[in-house]
């Protein structure tokens, strides 16, 4: 690992609460596809799979902020570990009800409460921007996780599918509670690089929704979040015409890999200039690199232009973070990163739905329309908010948390 990673790890407790953050981050990818996976076997019913998968989805945006938004007023281990218990009652419940052919409702109301789980990706770089906030440290600690990120999604849905089609059909979605109880258990165990709460900010401060920078991320990452739904569902179904379905699994683990790339190197580098460019050059170039899947001819080809495509999520989303830390206050940080995955996931529900719609009506090649415009969205809507994100914020940190820092620095 180049040296900058390297150094990352010299803050104590840096490694374990990054491992811990990793361990619970993999159900994020394994989890939805487990439910298809594990409902599909059991019943043959894929329309009932994809709803239960999507009220998963769904469920978690709209939960996921209001709990990270409780993790900044109370603290992670108060609030991560309760919710973390309901979200594994529901996927137990789901589980159960799936195996003995229980009423449907029972099911969707299972995957409704599965939404409880907390963004464990959220939890962890709030932890390393309160180690390195203010340093060149932060950028590459921001690169390193969104690399996680991305060594999440070309494994999880690989376990995830590999345990319920070869051992038995739960095997899957089981799995991603297990990592994810393990994951939430350790890093709520490692109080020493806990964020300190902010009770009193959050009496007066509202939600961090209201901060006009993050209304613009989290609108631009609705697109974006189009274009991930859009091209996963795609890409199965032009491997399907292709002859070879199996083959959709590698080519999208390639358009993770070039995101993981691209994130390793990205966090090598140092920049002086305005992140609002290089956010707003990033969502550009993720709206260019659609459009050679319109012309898309074979699965080779489909391979190279996706890895390509890739390369520019990982800087995007780093500079994204780093922009949510100059326009959300401290106090309202966790939720903040929240809200943007959130965005992320709503984008992902809206793609898969319209890129299947196309598909059924005029065919794969042309579902490669959907993710086009939708970086095409992304794009108008980030030049049209780019103002709000380059007005300058003023500190609202509060006197409490600069009081709070001052005795951290003389008790250190």
């Amino acid at each position: 690992m180049p040296s900058p990673y390297r150094a990352l790890f010299t803050a104590p407790g840096s490694k374990s609460f990054s491992a811990a953050g990793f361990l619970g981050r993999m159900p994020l990818s394994m989890m939805g596809i487990g439910v298809v996976t594990m409902v599909s076997q059991l019943t043959g019913r894929y329309g009932l799979a994809g709803a239960l998968s999507a009220t998963v989805a769904l469920s978690a945006a709209v939960v996921g902020p209001q709990i990270s938004r409780l993790v900044d007023r109370f603290g992670q281990r108060r609030v991560l570990r309760p919710a973390t218990l309901c979200a594994l009652t529901a996927a137990a419940g789901l589980l159960l009800a799936a195996h003995l052919a229980w009423p449907d409702w029972v099911l969707f109301g299972c995957a409704a409460g599965i939404g409880t789980v907390p963004s464990l990706g959220a939890m962890v770089r709030a932890r390393w921007a309160a180690l390195y906030r203010g340093t060149p440290q932060l950028h590459t600690a921001y690169s390193f996780e969104s690399v996680v990120d991305e060594v999440c999604f070309i494994f999880g849905p690989i376990i995830s599918i590999g345990l319920s089609t070869s051992w038995f059909p739960e095997a899957g979605p089981l799995l991603a509670a297990c990592f994810l109880a393990t994951g939430v258990l350790w890093l709520t165990a490692q109080r020493g690089t806990e964020p300190e709460p902010h009770p009193r900010d959050h009496h007066t401060g509202g939600t961090a929704l209201r901060s006009p920078g993050l209304q613009v991320l989290v609108a631009t990452f609705v697109a974006t979040g189009t274009i991930f739904g859009a091209v996963d569902v795609v890409t199965v179904a032009f491997a399907d015409e292709q002859g070879h379905k199996a083959a959709a699994s590698v080519v999208l683990a390639l358009y993770a890999a070039g995101s993981c790339v691209a994130g390793l190197v990205f966090g090598l580098l140092r920049f002086t200039g305005a992140p609002e460019r290089r956010w707003l050059l990033g969502v550009c170039g993720m709206a260019v690199s659609m459009i050679p899947l319109l012309l898309v001819g074979n699965l080779p080809f489909l391979a190279v232009a996706l890895f390509v495509a890739g390369l520019t999520i990982a800087p995007t989303m780093i500079t994204t973070m780093a922009l949510i830390e100059r326009h959300v206050p401290r106090a309202h940080l966790t939720e903040g990163m929240t809200w943007v995955s959130t965005g992320l996931a709503v984008g992902v529900a809206i793609g898969s739905s319209v890129a299947g719609w196309v598909i059924d009506a005029a065919g794969a090649r042309t579902g490669y329309g959907v993710p086009a415009v939708s970086g095409t969205v992304a794009v108008a809507v980030g030049f049209l908010g780019y103002r709000r994100l380059c007005r300058p914020v003023p500190q609202r940190g509060g006197s409490h948390e600069h009081h709070s820092e001052r005795e951290e620095r003389h008790m250190a």
